[in-house]
C-alpha cells in the first residue's frame, strides 16, 4: 500500500480574487487503498494551494498535478483525465458556490469506517443500559430464597425460536471482542484465571480421572486414522461454520445424540445449540448464547422437587438463577468454537460469562439452605473452546467467604490435537463423555439433596405473617461491588 497526496483542480482563475475568508476549503484526497475501497478527505483552503504552487514555481519545481491520478490495484499510479471526473469536480465547486457547503458524500462513512464504529458500540450500550436489576429475597424461618425477575419487554418480544437461535455470530460475540470485558466481569467478582488457593485436592483428582478414563470413540468418522491428516488440512484456516460442521461433534459429543444411540442415563439431560440463555439473569450485559451447552431437563427431577423449584424459577416470562432456558435447569457444560487470531480470548470470555451463571446458580441454591460452604473450591461446571487445531478445557469453581462469592476457572488441559500424529485427537471427546458418565451423576445427586431440603415456598402469600422481603442489586452483596472499567 502507498500514499499519494493529490489535489482537486484549483478554482478557476476568475474566482482567484475572492477574499480568503470567502473561499471554500478544497478537499485534499489523502490516499486510496489498492482495492479502491476507501478514501480519506481533509480540507485545505485554495489560497494555501496557490501559495504552494507559487513557491514551487519560484523554486523551479514542477507544479503539482491539477487532475487526480488513480491508484491501480497493482500499487502504481495511472493518470486519468476523463470528462466525468472534470464534470464531477466542477459540479462540486458549483455546489459550494450555491450552498456554501460541500456535498454530503464527502462526510459519509464508508463500510469499513461504519464497521469500526459498530465494533465498539457494545460498550456504549453497556453504559446506556437501564438500572441493574434487583433480586428480591424472601426470608422464611431464617432461610432466604431469591425470587425470579420479570424479563424485560424487549426480550419478551424476541421470545421465539427464530430470534433466539439465528442471530449472527458477529453480533452475539461483539461484547466479548473487547479486552475491557474482562474488567467488567471482574467488577462482578468473576475472574478468567486461577485463584491463589486453587481447587480442592478432590477436584484435582476428579479432573485427572476425567482426562484419563477410557471411553469408546466413533469407529467411522473424519478422525479415522487414514482420514485424519486430510481432514485437518481441509479445515485449516477455514471459518467457524465449517469447523463446526466437520469436527465439533468429534471434540465435544452431543449428549442428546449419545442418548439416542443408547446412553439412556443421558435422557434427562437437555442441550442447546446457539440458543440464547433467556431464562438466566446475566452477570454482565446480554444473556449468554453458547455454541453448545448442556444442563438438566425437568425429567431429571421428581414432581416434588419440581414443585419446590417452580416458585424460584417462575414462568417462561421470568429470569432466575437456576435456569438457562425454559428447558434447561442448572447448566454445567458449554462449548465455544472460534477461528482467527484472537479467537481463544473471545471464546474464553464467552465461556467465563456462561459458566459464572452456571456456578452462581448452584451456589445460590446451596445458600438457600445454608450449605454453601460445601462448594468452596469445588468444580461445579466445565467449558471447552476450540478452533480447527487447538482445544482448551477449563473447570469453573467458587471461592466462598461468608456472604461473598467469587468465581474462578481452573485450566484442566490445553493441547493441539493435530500434532504427534493426532495422539490427542480423542482427548476432548473422551473427557466430555466422562463428564456425562462420571461427574454429571454426582453433580445431579448433590443438587437434588439440596432441593429436597427446600420448604414449600409461595411468593404469592401476602407480606404479612412470617415472610420478610429484602432486596439486593446484582452489583452488590456477595456478587460484586461497584468497580471502574477501562
Amino acid at each position: 500500500m502507498f500514499e499519494e497526496r493529490r489535489h482537486f483542480p484549483p478554482l478557476q482563475q476568475a474566482r482567484s480574487g475572492w477574499a480568503e475568508t470567502q473561499v471554500p476549503p478544497v478537499p485534499l484526497l489523502l490516499c486510496l487503498n489498492a482495492d479502491h475501497t476507501k478514501a480519506l478527505y481533509v480540507l485545505h483552503k485554495p489560497s494555501e494551494l496557490f501559495r504552494k504552487r507559487k513557491r514551487a514555481q519560484e523554486d523551479g519545481r514542477p507544479s503539482p498535478r491539477t487532475s487526480p491520478p488513480s491508484c491501480t490495484a497493482e500499487g502504481g499510479l495511472k493518470k486519468e483525465a476523463t470528462s466525468d471526473t472534470s464534470e464531477k469536480n466542477a459540479d462540486t465547486l458549483e455546489y459550494w458556490i450555491r450552498t456554501k457547503r460541500w456535498p454530503r458524500r464527502y462526510f459519509e462513512q464508508d463500510s469499513q469506517v461504519r464497521q469500526d464504529f459498530e465494533h465498539d458500540s457494545w460498550l456504549e450500550e453497556q453504559m446506556e443500559q437501564s438500572s441493574i436489576p434487583v433480586v428480591q429475597y424472601v426470608e422464611i424461618n431464617g432461610m432466604r430464597y431469591p425470587r425470579p425477575i420479570k424479563k424485560a419487554p424487549s426480550l419478551r418480544r424476541k421470545q421465539s425460536d427464530t430470534s433466539l437461535t439465528c442471530s449472527s455470530d458477529q453480533k452475539k460475540s461483539a461484547q466479548y471482542r473487547d479486552i475491557c470485558y474482562n474488567t467488567l466481569l471482574a467488577a462482578k467478582w468473576s475472574f478468567i484465571y486461577e485463584s491463589d488457593i486453587g481447587i480442592t485436592d478432590a477436584s484435582k483428582s476428579l479432573c485427572r480421572r476425567l482426562l484419563e478414563s477410557e471411553q469408546d470413540v466413533p469407529k467411522d468418522s473424519l478422525f479415522r486414522d487414514d482420514l485424519f491428516n486430510r481432514t485437518c488440512r481441509k479445515i485449516q484456516d477455514r471459518n467457524k461454520t465449517m469447523v463446526i460442521r466437520d469436527i465439533a461433534l468429534l471434540i465435544v459429543p452431543s449428549a442428546q445424540i449419545l442418548a439416542i444411540y443408547g446412553a439412556t442415563h443421558l435422557d434427562h439431560l437437555n442441550e442447546s445449540v446457539n440458543e440464547g440463555w433467556t431464562g438466566a439473569i446475566p452477570v454482565q450485559g446480554p444473556q449468554p448464547q453458547p455454541d453448545y451447552s448442556v444442563g438438566f431437563g425437568r425429567s431429571a427431577f421428581t414432581d416434588e422437587q419440581l414443585n419446590k423449584l417452580d416458585p424460584l424459577i417462575g414462568s417462561v416470562f421470568d429470569t432466575s438463577y437456576f435456569v438457562a432456558t425454559y428447558r434447561m435447569y442448572f447448566p454445567f457444560l458449554t462449548c465455544e468454537v472460534k477461528c482467527g487470531a484472537t479467537a481463544p480470548d473471545i471464546a474464553d470470555r464467552q465461556n467465563a460469562h456462561s459458566m459464572t451463571l452456571a456456578v452462581r446458580g448452584v451456589v445460590e441454591l446451596y445458600r438457600a439452605v445454608k450449605r454453601e460452604k460445601e462448594l468452596h473450591r469445588e468444580i461445579l461446571a466445565f467449558s471447552i473452546s476450540h478452533d480447527y487445531s487447538w482445544v482448551w478445557i477449563y473447570g469453573h469453581y467458587p471461592i466462598i467467604e461468608e456472604d461473598k462469592t467469587t468465581f474462578y476457572r481452573h485450566p484442566i488441559h490445553g493441547f493441539s490435537f493435530t500434532t504427534l500424529d493426532g495422539k490427542e485427537k480423542w482427548t476432548a471427546y473422551k473427557f466430555t463423555k466422562n463428564v456425562y458418565d462420571i461427574w454429571m451423576p454426582i453433580h445431579l445427586k448433590r443438587i437434588c439433596s439440596v432441593i429436597d431440603q427446600l420448604p414449600p415456598v409461595d411468593f404469592k402469600v401476602s407480606q404479612g405473617s412470617e415472610l420478610q422481603f429484602t432486596e439486593r442489586p446484582l452489583s452488590e452483596g456477595h456478587m460484586s461491588r461497584d468497580s471502574s472499567v477501562c
